[in-house]
């Protein structure tokens, strides 16, 4: 271990809290490991449902999905698409005065974690996900065009997304092309 063998080089105060901080950081990953055991067992127990489903397709994996529903869609009902997306902040804000329009990005005025997440499991659904309808539009519309438009275009990717899964869970339609995992025993 890299401690070990520094540790003498390290004034004594400095030492004792690192050594301090690390057995917070054991405490807190120790914390991490059981929350997360628990979870598992919970989801294989057909506790929740919804994340159950959710994992269901390709390139959502059990963390994602969990988040989703316990920040979104599990206690929240939405009445149409742009619900959705203006819950999450991931609607567009144009400023409009006179004869200048002008688009100013995304509101961000929502659920920052869930929009994080949502933007990670976009990219993944490009890359598990090739035959989905969303992944085609994506590359139809922004690949080749350079980083920046890639960028700009995985936040669109994660509105259609979001409002693909709400529709998933809430009317049971498959995102058109996706495919799904095969169901646990």
């Amino acid at each position: 271990h890299w401690w070990t063998s520094h540790r003498g080089q390290v004034p004594p105060l400095l030492c004792n809290e690192i050594e301090r901080e690390s057995a917070r950081l054991a405490l807190v990953r120790q914390q991490t490991r059981m929350l997360e055991s628990a979870s598992r067992a919970e989801l294989a127990e057909g506790k929740h449902p919804l994340v159950a489903q959710l994992a269901r397709l390709r390139a959502i994996g059990p963390k994602g999905a969990w988040v989703l529903v316990k920040e979104v869609f599990g206690w929240r009902r939405f009445g149409n698409r742009r619900e959705v997306a203006g819950c999450l902040g991931l609607t567009p804000t144009p400023y409009d005065s006179g004869d200048s329009q002008i688009e100013q990005g995304i509101s961000k005025a929502g659920n920052r974690r869930a929009r994080t997440m949502l933007v990670e499991l976009a990219w993944r659904w490009l890359r598990l996900q090739p035959n989905s309808i969303l992944t085609q539009w994506f590359n139809r519309r922004f690949a080749g065009n350079g980083k920046r438009m890639r960028r700009v275009g995985i936040v669109a990717l994660a509105r259609r997304l979001a409002i693909a899964l709400w529709r998933y869970l809430e009317h049971g339609e498959i995102p058109a092309g996706a495919s799904l995992r095969p169901a646990a025993p």
